[in-house]
């Protein structure tokens, strides 16, 4: 067979002129049914299970996974074991080589002491992680874990992870060129297929993964971006799309413009819906929630995050990448969400772990 990050990537205005994806069908060139060209969220769910299931409606459990590193092996443990015992749906790790821990080793201890949650890198860097080396790492992961494993994958963005391997960082064009050759050369091996490819991008010559063998038939993906090219490619491809909120990566190669308001959510959800035209199963979206607080004062509580951002405490609140107000208005929003989103997924930050235990017990009884 032959075939052609983290999260936060660039924004998709920036490298425009060099587009390394053909056009995809677009609704406003009449390439969609005119019955799907509406608003960038209905279209979304148009595109999705709901236009299939018509009338027949269906439970979509909300899922939610705890991303968090290792300090300790005693900690590290206990929280794995405490974070499958409150039924978060995944424990994730950072894939930042040189400044954090590495995802796989931690995640085959924390495999060790639990036996159900799943586990996965959120998200590697395709930029500087070769196919067959990942691959082998995910593969090994299902493997010891008995068939828990998660594929993560963004185009990266932190110049120093280029440098730290003897490359200068691609402009955007060419990480997006990248991180999709990587995708796909991944998927194909662990898929069980041979792997040849020369490109600028990616080189293998007859690559297979014969040993270890995924437990499961397929490891999902999830691809973690905000780059307009990759979101189709995710809603054509992926399993799970990670949206972010963030935006084009400023100077210092680590924080990021952020795109979360209404209108820019629905531009990124549009990109998605094209991608995913045709598709019978088209990917989950999920959300990096940046800050969880639990309070009976939102508006207090939003106040100075909403003036950093530069929007109102309205719109922040309205966002689904912060969860900030009472138990039962956090809730109510992770309903709205999905209602208005179609988001049924969210990624939290280690110290959400206590305020949402309680939380989680209630969704699931809410869903029922």
């Amino acid at each position: 067979m032959s075939v052609a990050g983290r999260h936060g990537e660039d924004d998709p205005r920036e490298g425009r002129e060099r587009d390394p994806l053909p056009a995809p069908p677009d609704a406003d060139a009449g390439l969609i049914p005119d019955h799907l060209n509406a608003p960038a969220v209905s279209r979304y769910q148009a595109l999705g299970r709901h236009i299939r299931l018509g009338p027949r409606q269906t439970v979509v459990m909300t899922r939610i996974s705890l991303q968090a590193s290792p300090s300790d092996a005693g900690s590290w443990l206990q929280l794995a074991r405490k974070c499958e015992t409150a039924g978060f749906h995944a424990l994730l790790v950072a894939d930042h080589p040189g400044s954090a821990a590495s995802p796989f080793v931690a995640l085959a201890a924390a495999a060790a002491v639990t036996s159900t949650i799943g586990l996965g890198s959120y998200v590697s860097n395709a930029g500087v992680r070769e196919p067959i080396l990942l691959a082998a790492d995910v593969a090994t992961l299902d493997l010891v874990s008995g068939g828990r494993a998660r594929l993560g994958l963004g185009a990266g963005h932190t110049p120093t992870e280029w440098e730290a391997i003897g490359r200068h960082r691609p402009d955007v064009a060419g990480r997006v060129r990248r991180c999709i050759a990587v995708a796909e050369a991944v998927r194909a091996l662990l898929d069980g297929g041979a792997v040849s490819v020369d490109t600028p991008e990616v080189a293998a010559r007859e690559a297979r993964l014969t040993q270890p063998r995924p437990v499961r038939q397929r490891v999902p993906l999830t691809l973690g971006t905000a780059n307009s090219h990759l979101l189709r490619w995710a809603g054509g491809n992926a399993d799970v799309v990670g949206l972010t909120g963030f935006g084009r990566t400023l100077p210092d190669g680590h924080t990021h413009q952020t795109h979360r308001r209404t209108d820019e959510i629905e531009a990124q959800l549009r990109h998605v819906a094209v991608g995913a035209y045709g598709r019978d199963d088209p990917p989950q979206l999920e959300a990096l929630v940046q800050k969880v607080i639990v309070t009976d004062d939102a508006e207090a509580a939003a106040a100075g995050t909403s003036a950093q951002l530069g929007m109102t405490v309205a719109e922040l609140l309205a966002t689904p990448f912060v969860w900030i107000g009472t138990e039962a208005e956090i809730l109510s929003a992770i309903a709205e969400h999905e209602k208005r989103w179609g988001v049924t997924r969210y990624v939290v930050r280690a110290d959400a772990v206590d305020p949402l235990t309680p939380l989680i017990g209630r969704l699931e009884r809410s869903k029922r």
